[in-house]
């Protein structure tokens, strides 16, 4: 019997679609009510601020090209038109259920516990009073009334403003409607906290801007108003061969950015249907583009009422993340490092470790040089006041990523900073993103020896994200590793290209390459009766050569678990092609952002971390490492600590089946029944590797774990409380 052909379209899952299943999972996590009340309000938001990013992003790119005449479908064989059809139907679905969420479900609880978002006819005398105080005092210095006429041509409305739109008719002239628009001001909270002895009231400043509108329209009846948002374009186009400095250029970019053409507007969901048209025709929209809204316009802004409540019984319980200590016989964290790699789960291991290791360097004297790459950092960074203190007294180096999305302005202001104080700034290579994670420094030991030092990360230097995002971190004075990462800097200051970063692999010179054969060597390995199996965790699964190189591998035995938060173009669980592959992604308190990649080699295991999801973009389009774990024990805790707890998880694991669906661990395919698990036979990943970090986990807890690795893969933060 014949072999399937792998690569049929119906063997890959639409990326569109996939992310929206994503997404989904996201909203999931505000309906489970098995998770406090005011995270799931979190949730909620967050699905809102995801969707906007979809639209600003990939919507906008799909429409831009559709427009330009592209007729290349996607892998899985859809058309560009019926891509957009598909998101179209699937899009105004999700935001039917996010408001069902809002309306049916979070509201009304977050009332019972007195947590109360009202609308005008709901406020008491005293709440009336203080509206009509605020907007006299605080809304009205900052609002600017525009009623469109050929005198007034229509504002321009930026990306994600809140906006009101009235129908506005002349008392002298009643047969004449006119367009009135006023824009939210951004320099106010977009929920505004009531005063209240017993309850946490809010109220929308939307709502305020309507109420205070008669006051601004003198002359005119308010026929109808309602509340609306565009989103834009947010794409940035750059001629990089041709920009004479980048930053300019993403500097003059990113304000185009706020003006791009407009991909969907939202707008309250009883508005005027005059009111609707004429948004839609201002905006040239096509009538698939808007999204009647049943509550309040940008549900992300709820965030607001989660920060601003305290109830600290509606949210996760707080943890204090474990300290790195180092051993008795180190004195310093160099000397921990020249007796051994350090490796860190972040957040359940502090990430004060990794400024330490930064902001030690800056005060060091035996420190001789750093070099540094900045893709995000927080705002109020570390990381950054330690470069700018060290440049005085030593060499500096800070490769600074200029089109990080949405975080280049933020980066444009890092990179002049960094300049200002005498660090030499970089912004990487034409064509290319500097993703990598890399700090590297040279110093002078006590015994006379100059050595290196690195930390190679999985996530971004941002202290902030570090609490809710998993990511790895490996602090190492490895000889071959620190030397491959002097080589890669090389490469983005220099474009100085090495025959070989061994035993680093580099995007976009050797990774897919070396990945293909990691894989391929996999598939040899159980040709042959070897053991063989790949265990890998990332963000995204999208590139075609890597996913038919699993598929060839399933069909040469291999058995292969992915870890997939996000996107997943693989179609696991088809017959003949891809029967011994499992595809899991979890969806729980904290982003899964770290990078795994577990090859059982025969017996001779290799673990990989790094910055690199398997996409086309990380393997071809950015500067990309991933690192070997070469100290053993740092093996056996990703492999049998975090792997395998990722693999046991039962409580926040969805499980992808091949027609592209997403369900629960205990759920049948396509159908809601089932029960989950309680007990002693439920687990969660994220919450048992807490209680490991706190102490009060055994890593025994874990299911089906070797009893060998019982003993030997306790982290060795843990083992240094122990010492």
């Amino acid at each position: 019997m014949a072999r399937p052909l792998i690569d049929s379209p119906s063997h890959f899952i639409n990326r569109e679609l996939s992310w929206l299943e994503f997404n989904r999972r996201v909203l999931q996590e505000a309906t489970d009510q098995n998770n406090p009340l005011l995270e799931r309000l979190k949730f909620l938001s967050i699905s809102a601020s995801n969707l906007d990013e979809f639209f600003e992003v990939r919507v906008a790119s799909l429409v831009q090209q559709i427009e330009d005449g592209y007729n290349e479908g996607a892998a899985d064989g859809l058309t560009l038109m019926e891509e957009r059809d598909r998101i179209n139907r699937e899009t105004h679905e999700f935001v039917d259920e996010q408001y069902d969420c809002w309306n049916l479900h979070l509201r009304p609880q977050l009332a019972e516990h007195g947590i109360r978002v009202l609308g005008l006819h709901e406020l008491g005398s005293a709440a009336k009073s203080f509206v009509e105080e605020y907007c006299e005092r605080e809304l009205d210095p900052l609002l600017t009334p525009v009623t469109v006429d050929p005198a007034h041509p229509f504002p321009r409305v930026i990306n994600k403003a809140l906006c009101v739109g009235f129908l506005l008719r002349r008392r002298r002239r009643s047969a004449m409607t006119y367009t009135g628009v006023v824009t939210v001001p951004r320099a106010l909270p977009r929920l505004i906290r009531l005063p209240s002895e017993d309850t946490d009231d809010f109220i929308f400043l939307a709502d305020l801007v309507a109420f205070h509108a008669a006051r601004m329209y003198h002359g005119y009846d308010i026929v109808s108003s309602a509340a609306f948002r565009v989103t834009r374009n947010s794409n940035l186009y750059l001629a990089e061969e041709e920009a004479r400095s980048l930053l300019e250029s993403v500097r003059a970019e990113l304000h185009n950015r706020r003006k791009g053409d407009a991909v969907r507007m939202e707008i309250e969901a009883d508005a005027d249907p005059e009111i609707v048209e004429r948004l839609r025709n201002v905006f040239e929209l096509d009538p698939w583009q808007v999204f009647p809204v049943n509550g309040p316009v940008n549900v992300s802004r709820l965030f607001n009422v989660y920060e601003q409540t305290k109830h600290p019984e509606l949210k996760f319980r707080t943890f204090i993340p474990r300290e790195l200590r180092l051993t008795a016989k180190s004195q310093d964290l160099f000397e921990e490092l020249r007796r051994h790699d350090v490796l860190l789960h972040h957040p359940y291991d502090s990430y004060d470790a990794v400024i330490s290791f930064i902001e030690s360097a800056a005060e060091d004297d035996r420190v001789m040089s750093i070099k540094q790459t900045l893709y995000r950092t927080n705002e109020h960074s570390l990381i950054v006041p330690a470069l700018i203190a060290a440049a005085p007294k030593k060499e500096v180096t800070a490769v600074v990523e200029l089109k990080a999305r949405f975080d280049e302005a933020s980066n444009i202001r890092w990179a002049r900073d960094l300049e200002d104080a005498g660090v030499q700034v970089f912004h990487g290579l034409v064509g290319l993103k500097t993703h990598c994670k890399l700090s590297l420094l040279a110093r002078r030991d006590p015994d006379g020896v100059t050595r290196r030092y690195a930390h190679i990360g999985t996530g971004n230097y941002n202290a902030t994200t570090a609490r809710i995002y998993t990511d790895l971190s490996l602090l190492t004075a490895d000889p071959e590793i620190t030397g491959a990462v002097h080589d890669v800097f090389s490469f983005l200051t220099a474009y100085a290209e090495n025959p070989s970063y061994r035993p680093l692999l580099v995007a976009p010179l050797d990774l897919a390459e070396k990945l293909l054969a990691l894989i391929e060597r996999e598939a040899d390995h159980a040709r042959h009766g070897r053991p063989a199996r790949i265990i890998a965790k990332m963000n995204a699964l999208l590139d075609k050569k890597v996913i038919l190189a699993l598929y060839q591998a399933s069909q040469a035995g291999v058995e292969i678990d992915l870890l997939v938060r996000g996107i997943c173009a693989l179609r696991p669980d088809v017959r003949g092609v891809s029967d011994r592959i499992r595809v899991r992604s979890i969806v729980g308190r904290f982003l899964e952002h770290s990078r795994i990649y577990y090859f059982a080699n025969g017996g001779d295991e290799e673990v990989y971390i790094g910055s690199a999801d398997w996409m086309p973009r990380n393997l071809y389009e950015r500067v990309e490492v991933l690192t070997p774990l070469k100290d053993s024990m740092a093996r056996e805790r990703v492999r049998y600590e975090i792997l395998e707890a990722y693999l046991a998880d039962n409580l926040k694991t969805r499980i992808l089946a091949k027609d592209g669906s997403y369900h629960r661990v205990w759920q049948t395919p396509g159908r809601r029944g089932g029960k989950a698990p309680t007990g002693a036979a439920a687990f969660n990943a994220q919450e048992f590797l807490i209680g490991l970090a706190e102490g009060k986990q055994p890593l025994q807890a874990i299911p089906n774990v070797p009893p060998r690795a019982r003993h030997r893969s306790t982290s060795r933060s843990a083992m240094r409380k122990e010492a």
